[in-house]
């Protein structure tokens, strides 16, 4: 699975009111304060729009939502700004990041050292682990070792497909966690691994699947909103503002909303 995804005229804003308040008062400022990408009161994000349940329209072509779309709603709400949503493909997220086409990327993005030395990261609002997905009467699998002679399915070009061959499993190689539980449900394997949030949403979606988690990884992959080097400042403000919504129960009211627990922490 893939784990997980406008500076300019904000400087340009920046610049004029500067210029301004060398010949004059300074001219009443924007409604909240803040760093200068959000003088303007609007956050421009960066999101697929077809990523489900992050990133998505309702029923195809509705209303924009989504875990990641309703966390980015909120964050908005906190610092008394617009949210305005550019839906870009993944493939080209980063690019339009770099070129100053939004000011942050709200996208399941995963943190990890690469992107960490180019980009400036939020506080994760996203924690999922590894976990091991058995039928509902299986025992004979409760932790990474136990699977030793088991058969898993998996995505081979995944990170899961890998874990399974070091944890000692004949790997089934299929495309996706769709063909993995399939061939679950129907006994043709012993487990399958993949990521927790993929495991929640399908149990939302499906709630009488006979299957359950049977272990998790010890570390958990971390998702954040994204921001280039420069807008430190910004990282900060949604710091804080995903700092009161932790506080005030909104992440988890977000997570149960969507994968039936709190994803957050």
């Amino acid at each position: 699975m893939r784990l997980t995804r406008i500076t300019t005229v904000a400087a340009a804003s920046v610049a004029l009111l500067a210029l301004a308040g060398c010949s004059q008062p300074a001219a009443e400022g924007p409604a909240v304060e803040g760093p200068a990408a959000l003088a303007d009161g609007t956050l421009i994000v960066a999101t697929e729009g077809t990523y489900p349940p992050f990133s998505y329209h309702e029923d195809g072509a509705g209303e924009l939502t989504g875990y990641d779309v309703e966390v980015a709603k909120a964050v908005g709400e906190k610092l008394g700004v617009e949210v305005q949503f550019e839906e870009t493909q993944w493939d080209a997220i980063f690019a339009g990041l770099d070129a100053g086409r939004f000011e942050t990327i709200a996208n399941q993005v995963t943190i990890n050292d690469e992107r960490k030395a180019k980009y400036t990261f939020s506080t994760p609002y996203t924690v999922s682990p590894g976990v091991i997905v058995v039928p509902e009467d299986n025992t004979d699998i409760t932790s990474f070792d136990d699977l030793e002679g088991k058969t898993t399915a998996q995505s081979m070009s995944s990170n899961w497909g890998a874990l399974a061959e070091e944890s000692g499993a004949d790997v089934q190689a299929v495309e996706g966690w769709a063909q993995s539980i399939a061939l679950l449900e129907q006994g043709r394997i012993d487990a399958t691994i993949n990521d927790k949030l993929t495991f929640l949403d399908y149990a939302k979606q499906h709630p009488d699947a006979p299957i359950k988690i049977a272990a998790e990884t010890p570390e958990a992959g971390e998702m954040a909103f994204v921001f280039t080097k420069e807008n430190a400042e910004l990282a900060e403000a949604i710091d804080g503002a995903l700092a009161e919504l932790a506080e005030d129960g909104t992440l988890a009211e977000l997570g149960e909303q969507f994968f039936g627990e709190d994803v957050s922490k």
